[in-house]
């Protein structure tokens, strides 16, 4: 997941808390271990996806060196980059950034479709998840684990379970006593009594694996 400004913690965290203690033995024990520990939101949307795509199928260190240098590269402050500059720099500028040729062509589509309007992010807030993934998905360079993350950590959406994300995989096989990892219908079955806070309850299950 892509590093960015925190905002604020969500105002529903202690209602999750105190529901997930009362419907589930694991999240009882977890979540005293972490004290206040919250999770935080995440900064400008396209930033965020920008970041995501940036640092896909390498290092963390590598990632922030790459961002490091496309930055430069568009011309504008780490925290916050915006679409039409992305448009406005040559392809041979953003591979000389470390991009590949395939990183290049996602940024440029994530641009575009913010700067056209197919993505609603002025309604994301009144937009059912699942419509969101749709749009999200639709982008080029992200999958439905990306959209999931960026409901989850930038628009702080409470009951998102990413049923492909391996820490949670490892997690529920650890802490729910299964022999292997989970499938997908055994963990939709594990978190049956998260609802409606599956985010909260993943993110003490993330905690949990450091």
């Amino acid at each position: 997941m892509a590093r960015a400004v925190a905002l604020a913690v969500p105002d529903y965290w202690d209602d999750a808390c105190r529901h997930l203690g009362k419907r589930d033995r694991v999240m009882r024990k977890l979540i005293p271990k972490f004290g206040e520990a919250r999770l935080q939101s995440r900064g400008d949307a396209f930033t965020t996806l920008a970041r995501s795509i940036v640092g896909q199928q390498i290092s963390v260190k590598a990632a922030q060196s790459v961002w490091g240098k496309f930055v430069e590269a568009i011309g504008g402050p780490s925290t916050r980059v915006a679409p039409q500059a992305v448009l406005e720099v040559d392809n041979v500028a953003l591979r000389g950034a470390g991009l590949s040729a395939r990183k290049c062509e996602y940024l440029v589509d994530l641009a575009h479709h913010f700067e056209d309007g197919r993505v609603h992010v002025k309604q994301w807030q009144q937009m059912e998840d699942e419509v969101i993934i749709e749009e999200l998905v639709a982008i080029r360079g992200i999958g439905r684990w990306t959209a999931e993350m960026f409901l989850m950590f930038s628009l702080n959406r409470p009951d998102v379970l990413p049923v492909d994300d391996l820490g949670i995989q490892k997690a529920i096989q650890r802490w729910y006593g299964f022999r292997r990892l989970p499938a997908a219908t055994t963990m939709r079955k594990v978190g049956r009594p998260w609802h409606p806070y599956e985010t909260i309850a993943c993110w003490y299950l993330w905690r949990s694996l450091r």
